[in-house]
């Protein structure tokens, strides 16, 4: 499987971007959010995910693991595929789809297109337990520290000078110690942008 991409942007859609890597141009499809980070010509690194159908390859992009782990659990629930997972992930950032699923929350499940009540209690049902467990499970691991050094490596890759990024992500969890990595990489990314 292809768990990870990095080289330059050679083109960016609506619903995916090209990434060149050694030679060969990857499509990979992503949300809004994680192509809004990428920009064209500037290297970048992408968590990816390879869905194999019998007439076809997609490639799907994230902005970090904890999304692509997402992107993967919730295929797990009979009726959703990758189209639908991606959506959820478009619509609902993880952590807010993480509380919803946490919760029963079936009115946040309902705002992804695809997904009626009956969806949105069976996603309920299934991966409740098994958010809570994968949940638990990174914060038994180095936290802030490992959160730093993933959010630090993704904006070099996306080319921003490493003390610059360093300094914004230091930021952020100055604020927030608690946030997971794609908030942090969002909430850097929006005061790195503001000092371009």
């Amino acid at each position: 499987m292809i768990s990870s991409l990095r080289g330059q942007v050679l083109s960016i859609g609506l619903d995916h971007a090209v990434v060149e890597v050694g030679g060969v141009g990857f499509a990979v499809q992503a949300t809004p959010t994680t192509l809004a980070a990428l920009r064209r010509g500037e290297e970048a690194r992408l968590a990816t995910a390879l869905v194999v159908r019998e007439d076809s390859l997609t490639l799907f992009g994230f902005a970090d693991a904890e999304a692509r782990e997402l992107f993967g659990l919730l295929q797990t629930v009979s009726g959703i595929g990758p189209r639908i997972a991606l959506a959820t992930l478009a619509v609902l950032e993880p952590d807010k789809l993480r509380a919803a699923l946490a919760e029963g929350n079936i009115t946040v499940l309902t705002q992804v297109p695809g997904i009626g009540r009956k969806g949105a209690e069976r996603l309920i049902i299934e991966l409740r337990d098994k958010v809570g467990q994968w949940e638990a499970a990174p914060s038994a691991g180095p936290g802030a520290g490992q959160v730093r050094t993933q959010v630090a490596e993704a904006l070099l890759g996306l080319g921003f000078p490493a003390k610059q990024a360093e300094q914004a992500v230091d930021a952020v969890l100055a604020d927030d110690g608690s946030l997971g990595t794609s908030e942090v990489l969002r909430r850097a990314l929006a005061a790195l942008g503001r000092k371009r």
